[in-house]
């Protein structure tokens, strides 16, 4: 095999494929015992020089037909020679003049290169090289010896390679092989050219060959791995090389070359590399890579020194590409996990119908007429605007009766609506009451589950690093999970500590990441929120955004920033905020007591409901006195008496209802929404304390049998009664029998049977409006 070696002050010692002495050899040809002046070969010294790779370039050439003996004699004659101009191309297999006529009529190939020397004669000096070829010799001139010593390199380069891509194309013995491949490594480290090709060349080589010889063993694999190493200090592997790599990663996870050879491709990846959608192999061999990791006996913690060699000991991680690389990373592999999930449904739900609540496309019930008693045109449902902001329930219109479901009407479509109109915006419709959430069922695979908790767990430790936390947050804010992962509950559960963090950061530029990227999209803040599809801590979470970013604008100083914040606040979640402050959250008492001395909310019915939340707590209570000693307006609106609408916010209990009731006068209210609460039975005794109640909405809770026996004995001016999705049966449905002024009555999905249902249409005489859609009596 060939050696190439360069030493300061001596001169090289190459050898040719067929032992001959190369450049840099002092040696007299035959010619010179013939007497002929003396012809040399001239020394060629490396002394540090670096030439870039020639592709192409202007040169003289000659040709000389001649048997070998007389080379000397023809050069030292005074009949040399007549030079032309060409440009010369050094393809893969040959060289090749770009107007091939006259002495490059014909392309040569490297193979038919016997040699390639500088030469350089007496009386006579020129910068040529002398390609020996069968039949003669070919004389290239340049205009220097540096374009002369970069012709030489180049062409020997392209040679060697294309020797040794001939060679590996049909392996033999692997000892043998595998002395090609070292060699062919130590070729390309020596080598004074500096090009990218120069590494990815014989890695390219090895890549071809690993792909069409699958038999090979382990040991094979891995000599080979270690063979290529020193070229992958410097170079990301190619494609292919990279599946062999990912190959092996999954095959031998405790194999002392993952730490050893894989572990600096790994950190060189990430530190350089700048776009994995150019090569996303690189990216998967990354997380192969970081999978095996978390396959040896420490598992976990073998991945956070890697996490910890990547950001270095300092404060400051000096590799501003590393945590775009590892979050592309983690994004791909969580992203794997529900893969299968997605691809296995066809009708794959929006992120707004998981957080509706909707049921699968496939589950989902037709829209059909309703069932009605009296196709009267003259009375319209006032059913406290049934619900709140996502779903409405079914329209019933006379003579052509059919069911109108909208399930992307926001609350914020509604309010910037109102916004144009003379009239109030009533109360539901300020308040953004999301939906409780109904549960998807997904079951990853165990090793989808294993891949999810190690990436997870990476994202865990990146957040923990200070100078890192603003890059991510700002990666994480478009919200980059698909929704299958914000409705996996194991999911938000774990990624709930990295929010976190982001919500205990100070810097504006972190926590500001957890609103959403523009309007109408949902960010960690809306996600993470009471009723949020993520939530699960009563909004604890929540309320600790909330307190980083009011405080931060309060330090600010700024009253246009804090007045901004709380109008989002006020059109988007005051819902949540309202239900935690009810709970006695001090932070939530604050931010709705600056929302009254703002003014943020012009609707009297939402003040009025706010002003209650306040009082029903210790802390509200005084803070609400202080406010008033500075505003004297709350105090004259307090006086008009109680709102005649309220709508309590999702996820309350039966608890949150009665403090709110019994914290102010609510002799006025008519309209009551509980729709999508946890109240039950059990609020019944408060309800009957409402004696102007006229439309009350109990959709989608676990108000039951007793509590309709209850209402019914007192309420008995109720003329709109909501029981859609409540586990009442025909024992309570009977009871209303007695509310002789009920004109609306959803009884949607409940166990209705349809003589209770007769016996309802006898006994109510004034009941214009009715829904018994999935029941017996349907």
């Amino acid at each position: 095999m060939d050696r190439t070696g360069c030493s300061s002050g001596a001169s090289d010692r190459r050898q040719t494929e067929e032992s001959k002495p190369l450049l840099g050899e002092m040696s007299a040809p035959e010619g010179n015992k013939m007497g002929a002046a003396p012809c040399r070969r001239a020394p060629l010294h490396c002394n540090g020089m670096r030439y870039k790779l020639l592709q192409e370039g202007d040169i003289q050439v000659c040709v000389i037909r001649h048997p070998r003996t007389f080379l000397s004699k023809i050069l030292t004659s005074k009949f040399l020679r007549r030079w032309e101009p060409h440009h010369l191309t050094l393809a893969d297999n040959n060289v090749a003049s770009a107007t091939p006529a006259g002495y490059m009529e014909n392309s040569i190939s490297y193979s038919a290169i016997e040699d390639v020397q500088p030469l350089s004669w007496e009386n006579a000096p020129k910068y040529c090289l002398q390609l020996t070829i069968p039949g003669g010799t070919v004389l290239l001139q340049a205009a220097n010896s540096y374009l002369r010593d970069q012709w030489f390199h180049s062409l020997q380069w392209k040679k060697k390679i294309y020797k040794y891509k001939k060679v590996l194309d049909n392996p033999g013995r692997w000892e043998v092989v595998l002395k090609e491949i070292r060699t062919l490594v130590d070729m390309a480290l020596t080598s004074p050219l500096q090009d990218e090709s120069i590494h990815q060349a014989p890695l390219e080589i090895v890549s071809k060959l690993l792909s069409e010889n699958n038999n090979l063993t382990t040991q094979d694999h891995e000599s080979i791995i270690v063979a290529i190493a020193p070229l992958l200090e410097n170079n990301h592997p190619p494609p292919d090389l990279c599946e062999f790599f990912c190959k092996h990663c999954r095959e031998r996870p405790r194999s002392m070359v993952v730490i050893e050879v894989f572990t600096p491709v790994v950190q060189r990846i990430l530190k350089h590399n700048m776009d994995f959608g150019k090569c996303p192999r690189l990216r998967l061999f990354t997380q192969e890579y970081i999978l095996a990791l978390n396959e040896l006996n420490a598992g976990m913690e073998v991945v956070k020194k890697f996490i910890h060699s990547m950001h270095g000991p300092t404060g400051q991680c000096p590799h501003p590409r590393v945590l775009p690389n590892l979050v592309a990373v983690c994004l791909a592999a969580i992203y794997s996990c529900y893969e299968e999930f997605i691809n296995s449904r066809d009708n794959s739900p929006s992120l707004k119908e998981i957080r509706n609540g909707c049921q699968q496309q496939c589950d989902r019930k037709p829209n059909l007429p309703l069932r009605l008693l009296h196709t009267s045109p003259d009375l319209v449902s006032q059913e406290a605007t049934v619900t709140e902001s996502r779903t409405k329930p079914p329209v019933v219109t006379s003579n052509e009766i059919h069911v109108e479901v909208e399930r992307t009407n926001t609350a914020n479509q509604k309010m910037t609506a109102n916004a144009g109109n003379d009239s109030e915006p009533n109360l539901i419709d300020c308040l953004m009451v999301s939906p409780t959430c109904s549960t998807m069922s997904i079951e990853l695979s165990a090793q989808a589950d294993r891949i999810l908790g190690c990436y997870v767990e990476i994202l865990k430790m990146l957040s923990d690093y200070d100078d890192w936390r603003p890059a991510l947050a700002s990666l994480l804010q478009p919200i980059p999970f698909p929704k299958e992962a914000l409705a996996h509950e194991k999911f938000t559960k774990e990624l709930k500590y990295v929010i976190q963090r982001f919500a205990e950061d100070l810097r504006q530029e972190v926590h500001s990441c957890l609103l959403s990227v523009r309007a109408g999209k949902d960010g960690w803040f809306q996600l993470y929120s009471p009723g949020g599809v993520a939530c699960d801590d009563d909004g604890e979470l929540f309320a600790s955004m909330v307190r980083v970013c009011h405080n931060v604008h309060i330090l600010m100083g700024s009253c246009y920033k804090t007045k901004k914040f709380l109008l989002s606040l006020a059109e988007n979640k005051l819902g949540p905020c309202m239900l935690l402050a009810l709970r006695g959250n001090q932070t939530m008492v604050e931010i709705l007591c600056l929302m009254l001395e703002y003014n943020i909310i012009d609707n009297n019915d939402t003040q009025l409901q706010i002003i209650s939340t306040l009082e029903s707590t210790d802390v509200g209570k005084r803070m609400y006195e202080q406010l008033c000693d500075r505003q004297r307006e709350l105090k004259e609106l307090q006086r008009k008496g109680g709102p005649t609408r309220l709508t309590l916010p999702s996820k309350s209990t039966d608890a949150d209802l009665a403090r709110l009731l019994s914290s102010g006068s609510f002799g006025n209210l008519e309209n009551l929404s509980l729709a999508f609460t946890n109240v039950t039975s059990a609020c019944a005794e408060y309800l009957i304390k409402l004696p102007s109640l006229k439309q009350l909405n109990l959709w989608s809770t676990q108000f039951g049998d007793a509590g309709l026996r209850l209402l019914s004995e007192h309420l008995t001016m109720l003329q709109v009664l909501n029981l859609c999705e409540t586990p009442v049966t025909d024992a309570g449905l009977l009871a209303l029998s007695s509310m002789k002024s009920l004109c609306s009555l959803n009884m949607n999905s409940t166990k209705l049977s349809a003589d209770t249902y007769e016996d309802l249409k006898a006994k109510l005489p004034n009941l214009k409006e009715v829904d018994v859609r999935y029941t017996e009596a349907w």
